[in-house]
């Protein structure tokens, strides 16, 4: 056999020593191109890391540059150690939501600097709007800024709205350059109700309304979103890219806290 070099060789093998005898994911890899599957077995260490990133890949149909970027940004460590932050009628109303939403967003695209406004974040995601749907999802549509909605003889605006098509309702945004307060979630199940009410299509599911805060304590949020009555959740924006390997590190010690338990219980 001529024509290929070592290292070409070198990573023929390591591609079919990593997913031989596994036939539900090795499919995933025929549908990139090589380039991304080089990068995938390059940078990720554990079977479920690669098949999660071939997953994302393939389903958000991301670029070489984007997939660098989600693989920089730690995305699988910080779906493993951190799930979104929903409300209990998110769960038993759209389940699948847990798979769509996450728990931070990146946007260091949008170069803020510190102290910067709600008008400064909302006219940058605007601004960077082709950045922002790939950070939220393929199936995001955007709607509309500062969407009016009127009320009893009142005007009020959201500060963006989308639409997901899987899910197959809006997607109500509001933005908080604070951390989050627990004040904030009467605010957005008033906008839900007007949009179900006012602006929801009758085959479409009800609104889903999502908090992005520049911060959030983990305890507030889940006392705040027990006992919530809305569909809704509450998210990080972060303006710089996570450390990645603290982020590995705390991946590490979830899974021994994992193993530890299960050797615990079968003991």
């Amino acid at each position: 056999m001529r024509g290929f070099t070592r290292p070409n060789l070198f990573r023929m093998r390591q591609f079919y020593e990593a997913y031989a005898g596994q036939e539900m994911i090795s499919a995933l890899p025929r549908q990139l191109p090589w380039t991304h599957n080089l990068i995938i077995l390059g940078q990720c260490k554990r079977p479920e890391e690669r098949e999660f990133y071939l997953r994302m890949a393939v389903q958000e149909q991301w670029s070489k540059r984007e997939l660098e970027r989600q693989l920089q940004s730690a995305l699988f460590e910080r779906v493993v150690t951190s799930p979104a932050k929903v409300s209990p009628l998110v769960r038993q109303s759209h389940p699948q939501a847990l798979n769509v939403f996450k728990d931070a967003y990146m946007v260091e695209f949008l170069d803020l600097q510190g102290g910067h406004s709600e008008a400064d974040l909302h006219r940058g995601l605007l601004g960077q709007l082709r950045h922002f749907l790939t950070e939220l999802g393929r199936d995001f549509c955007f709607v509309g800024s500062e969407f009016p909605l009127q009320v009893g003889g009142r005007d009020f605006a959201l500060d963006l709205l989308f639409f997901h098509r899987g899910l197959n309702c809006l997607v109500a945004i509001e933005l908080k350059v604070g951390r989050f307060e627990p004040e904030y979630l009467g605010k957005l199940s008033f906008y839900l109700e007007a949009l179900d009410r006012d602006v929801r299509k009758p085959h479409e599911n009800p609104a889903i309304g999502v908090l992005l805060c520049a911060s959030k304590d983990d305890e507030v949020v889940e006392y705040a979103l027990s006992r919530s009555l809305s569909p809704a959740l509450i998210a990080e924006y972060q303006t710089q890219l996570p450390d990645k390997r603290l982020l590995q590190q705390k991946l590490h010690e979830f899974y021994q806290l994992n193993l530890s338990d299960a050797e615990g219980q079968a003991g």
